[in-house]
């Protein structure tokens, strides 16, 4: 899968974050990575002035991260759509 950057992209990485026990946020902070995952409260937080690619890559690699099933999700479109995520490799 192409990973494209674009608004609607994000949108859709978002409503897997919507649908899974974690809740998304964007705010300011000092982090080293840009993100911040706060497991044992199921928090992820992002730097918010992150620009629209990082912000994609960020939530991509969290993904890998957190290891989501994609049987955890009711929504057939967002299990598919972890599923090639799960697929795609980040190139930097």
């Amino acid at each position: 899968m192409a990973i494209k950057y674009t608004k609607h992209f994000l949108d859709k990485l978002e409503n897997l974050f919507a649908s899974s026990e974690y809740i998304l946020r964007y705010e300011k902070g000092n982090f080293k990575s840009g993100y911040c995952v706060l497991k044992d409260t199921k928090i992820v937080i992002i730097n918010k002035y992150f620009p629209l690619e990082g912000k994609i890559n960020v939530l991509i690699d969290i993904l890998g991260e957190l290891n989501f099933d994609p049987k955890d999700f009711k929504d057939k479109v967002n299990q598919d759509f972890l599923t090639e995520i799960r697929q795609t490799t980040l190139k930097f």
